[in-house]
């Protein structure tokens, strides 16, 4: 959309696509998190390494409320959307459309490239937006991997903010959007201005993508979902928090949270 204002003019369409993104897993997660969740085996036995002394997660009596509430959505909205999702749709067509949100997502990682100086990265994510935008039919089709651009795990404002130094802040579950750090929810508003569907011209295309690229991240967690164990809560508790520290530090950071976290490193979702 050009402006926010069309937003505003579909209250009812927004309160769909908030309810449409309740699920818990890493953050309304992505591949990414996926992958995250799948190194994480071990997360309850490590949670007070994760939060020492309880000074990550002061507000947990909140936070678990929250968690609840955002699971409850999951249950009985998200995820049986998710399984009629997968049950109607080919594989290729669902790989398709993962690599179509996941391409939408590179220009968001080439703008925090840029302010984070990493500038080798930010040639390689532009050349990835190019190629697959082009010759990947709207990025359907990942074919700058072919071309020796391989996709790098991702870059949000939130990231940015710690590069340059802004502290982490405590773990927060945020009703409807799931959880974050005080940092990362404060990146949040600038990830969604630079989200290419916030910019487009129809509000239902928009909208309507924005739920669909909700229903694709949650349909590439279904196959992981029994690894999660004993109190839920902090099993993903942790593997959020493993997870930004990977990412902020680029996977410069020793891994106790189960073993195997740089390998399992794939792509972003956020929306």
């Amino acid at each position: 959309m050009v402006a926010y204002q069309h937003y505003y003019h579909f209250t009812l369409r927004a309160l769909t696509v908030l309810l449409l993104s309740g699920f818990m897993l890493g953050g309304c997660a992505s591949q990414q998190e996926k992958d995250s969740l799948e190194a994480s085996g071990g997360a309850e036995q490590e949670s007070q390494n994760v939060v020492a002394g309880g000074s990550v997660d002061p507000w947990e009596p909140f936070n678990r409320v929250m968690f609840s509430f955002n699971m409850t959505l999951d249950k009985w909205i998200l995820r049986p959307v998710a399984v009629g999702y997968t049950t109607i749709t080919p594989a290729p067509v669902e790989t398709g459309v993962g690599n179509f949100f996941s391409n939408l997502l590179e220009i968001r990682n080439v703008f925090n490239d840029v302010l984070q100086w990493k500038w080798s990265q930010a040639g390689n994510d532009t050349g990835r937006l190019l190629l697959n935008s082009t010759v990947g039919v709207a990025g359907f089709f990942d074919v700058a991997q072919y071309a020796g651009l391989a996709q790098s795990d991702g870059e949000d404002f939130g990231q940015t903010l710690s590069v340059w130094g802004v502290p982490q802040g405590p773990y927060v579950v945020v009703p409807l959007l799931g959880p974050y750090t005080l940092t990362s929810a404060a990146g949040f508003p600038v990830d969604w201005v630079t989200h290419p569907i916030t910019h487009m011209d129809s509000a239902n295309i928009a909208w309507s993508l924005a739920i669909v690229d909700q229903i694709d991240a949650r349909a590439q967690l279904l196959d992981v979902e029994e690894l999660a164990s004993g109190d839920l809560y902090i099993f993903i508790r942790d593997a959020y928090l493993q997870r930004r520290e990977f990412l902020i530090k680029d996977g410069q950071v020793v891994d106790d949270f189960g073993g195997g976290f740089e390998a399992g490193a794939d792509e972003a979702f956020d929306f």
